[in-house]
C-alpha cells in the first residue's frame, strides 16, 4: 500500500514560490512591467523550455539569471508558475478566452501536460465558444500545428459546413490553408461539398501558391501547367474524378488536363463514353454528401404544432380576406417540407431543405410558453446569395391563439424593402428564416434552435406591430415549414 501526500506537497511548493529569499531566477513579463522570482531547479525539471533557456543565460554577479517573456501577461504567468510549483489550475474563475490563451502559452513553454489538459477541457466543456469563434480558433491552431485534438474538432465541423472556410467573408482566404490541412480535408469521404466545387477550390488554391502564374489561362504555357501540377501533386490523387458530371469534366477539368496523369485522363474520357468498361485508374468512392429529403406526410397529422383552424386563419391572411375561411372552404394545401424534430434543428438544414421554395409558412413553437410564432414568405428562399434583402408587400408575421393565448395577432410588412433576408452561405450555419429584424431564428453557439435562446421576436419596424408582449429572445420546442399550394378547385366562402 502506498500513502500519497500530494496536497501537502503542493501546498509546500506554493509556499516555496512565495518565499523570496532563495530564488535564483527572475522572469520579466508584460513588457517587463512585472517580475516573478523562481528557482532554476524547479523550472528545469518541470519545463524543457526553461531548461534550455537557463542553460543559455549567463547569471549576474549575484548568480541570478533573468528570463524575459514580454508578450506574456502577468495574470497568465502567475497561473503558469502556480501550476509549475503546485500542480493545479482553477479554471472555474477564468473566462474561456483566457483559458485558450493559457493553452497557447503553455504550449510555448513546453508544458505538455497542462497544454493537453486545457485542450481537452476546451473541446469537452467549451465547444460552443469554439464554434462561435471558429475563424480565430482555426487559424490559431493550424499556425501552431500542435493541437491535434482541436484540429480534428475543427475538421469535423468543416466537413459538415465547408462554407465556413471556402465561402466565408469573415474567414481569411482559404488559399492560406497549409497543404497538409487541405489534403486532410480532401481525404475525407464525408466532406459536404460537390466534387466539381472541390476541384475549383483546389485549382484556385494551387494557383494562389504561385503568384507569378498568368491570370489569363489562355496565356499559360507548358511550364505554367507543370508548376501547377507540382504544387498540387499531394492534392490531385484525392479528387473523385469519376463522380463529376461529364459537362463539368469538359468545361472545368479539360483546360487543366495536362496536370493530370495521362492514363487518368484517358480513363476519364473512356468512362464518359462507356461507363461500364473497366479502367486502369483507381476510382475513389463518391463522397457521402448528405442530401436532405423531404419528410413524408403523415396521414391525419399534418402538423405537430398547428391545427386546421390555424390553417383557415393563415389562408385568409394570405388572401387578405376580411373574414376567416371556413374549414370546408380552405383554398390551400399546406405541404410539410421540414420539421425540426424529424430533419434536425441545425440552421443549415433550413437552407438546404427550403432552398428554391416559394410561398412558404414558417411555424415555431416557443419553449416555455404557449406561444406559436410564424411568418409567410411569398418569395423564394435562396441559399446561393451573398446575403440580400428581398422586397415584397405580401409577407407577414403572426402569433397564433393557443392554450392560454386567446387571440391570434397578424402583422403585415411595413417596410417592403426589408421584408425577408436570404442569408449568405457563411451565415447559414447560424441563421435560419429571417423576417425583417422583427422575427428570426438564430443559433450562434450550438447550431441548434432548441438549445440557444438567441432567436428574436421584437417590434423593430419592418412589420406593422408586435406579435407578442412577453417574448424577446427565445428558443423553440419544434418548428415546421409548409409550402402553400393552391388547390385545384378553389372554394370561396
Amino acid at each position: 500500500m502506498s500513502l500519497k501526500f500530494f496536497d501537502k506537497l503542493s501546498q509546500n511548493f506554493i509556499e516555496l514560490l512565495d518565499d523570496k529569499d532563495d530564488y535564483n531566477v527572475i522572469i520579466e513579463v508584460e513588457n517587463k512591467e512585472k517580475t516573478f522570482m523562481a528557482h532554476s531547479n524547479i523550472l528545469k525539471y518541470r519545463s524543457s523550455y526553461f531548461r534550455k533557456e537557463l542553460e543559455n543565460i549567463q547569471p549576474n554577479k549575484n548568480n541570478i539569471k533573468t528570463i524575459i517573456k514580454s508578450s506574456i501577461s502577468a495574470q497568465t504567468f502567475d497561473v503558469i508558475l502556480k501550476y509549475i510549483y503546485g500542480g493545479f489550475v482553477n479554471l472555474k474563475i477564468f473566462e474561456t478566452r483566457f483559458i485558450f490563451d493559457l493553452m497557447l502559452i503553455s504550449n510555448e513553454l513546453e508544458l505538455e501536460e497542462l497544454t493537453n489538459k486545457l485542450e481537452n477541457h476546451l473541446i469537452g466543456s467549451k465547444a460552443s465558444w469554439l464554434k462561435t469563434h471558429f475563424s480565430f480558433i482555426y487559424h490559431t491552431i493550424f499556425i501552431n500545428d500542435t493541437f491535434k485534438s482541436l484540429e480534428n474538432f475543427c475538421k469535423n465541423i468543416i466537413v459538415k459546413y465547408p462554407n465556413l472556410i471556402f465561402e466565408n467573408s469573415d474567414f481569411t482566404d482559404f488559399t492560406s490553408l497549409p497543404e497538409p490541412v487541405l489534403v486532410s480535408l480532401l481525404k475525407r469521404d464525408d466532406l459536404q461539398i460537390e466534387e466539381i466545387k472541390i476541384w475549383d477550390y483546389v485549382i484556385k488554391w494551387g494557383i494562389s501558391q504561385n503568384p507569378t502564374l498568368p491570370k489569363n489561362l489562355d496565356e499559360w504555357n507548358k511550364e505554367n501547367l507543370l508548376t501547377l501540377k507540382t504544387t498540387l501533386q499531394q492534392c490531385l490523387p484525392y479528387i473523385r474524378y469519376f463522380h463529376i458530371p461529364g459537362n463539368d469534366i469538359l468545361d472545368k477539368i479539360q483546360p487543366f488536363k495536362k496536370i493530370l496523369d495521362k492514363q487518368l485522363w484517358k480513363d476519364l474520357m473512356q468512362y464518359l463514353i462507356s461507363p461500364d468498361r473497366p479502367v486502369d485508374s483507381i476510382i475513389l468512392p463518391a463522397r457521402s454528401v448528405l442530401i436532405p429529403e423531404l419528410p413524408t406526410r403523415e396521414k391525419g397529422s399534418f402538423s405537430t404544432i398547428i391545427t386546421n383552424e390555424h390553417i383557415t386563419e393563415i389562408s385568409s391572411w394570405i388572401d387578405r380576406k376580411p373574414s376567416t375561411y371556413s374549414l370546408a372552404h380552405i383554398p390551400y394545401e399546406f405541404q410539410l417540407i421540414l420539421r425540426g424534430s424529424v430533419n434536425g434543428f441545425a440552421p443549415q438544414t433550413f437552407w438546404d431543405t427550403c432552398h428554391d421554395h416559394s410561398c412558404t409558412v414558417v411555424i415555431m413553437k416557443i419553449k416555455g410558453t404557449d406561444e406559436i410564432f410564424g411568418g409567410y414568405n411569398p418569395l423564394v428562399w435562396d441559399a446561393n446569395t451573398n446575403g440580400a434583402w428581398i422586397q415584397t408587400k405580401d409577407s407577414f408575421i403572426f402569433s397564433l391563439k393557443n392554450g392560454n393565448i386567446q387571440n391570434s395577432i397578424l402583422s403585415r410588412v411595413k417596410r417592403p424593402k426589408y421584408a425577408i433576408m436570404n442569408l449568405s452561405k457563411s451565415a447559414q450555419i447560424s441563421w435560419g428564416p429571417y423576417f425583417g429584424n422583427d422575427l428570426y431564428m438564430y443559433s450562434p453557439s450550438s447550431f441548434n434552435f432548441t438549445l440557444d435562446k438567441n432567436s428574436i421576436c421584437q417590434n423593430y419596424g419592418s412589420y406593422e406591430k408586435p406579435i407578442t408582449t412577453t417574448t424577446n429572445y427565445f428558443s423553440i420546442v419544434d418548428y415546421e415549414i409548409f409550402k402553400v399550394i393552391k388547390k385545384t378547385e378553389i372554394f370561396r366562402k
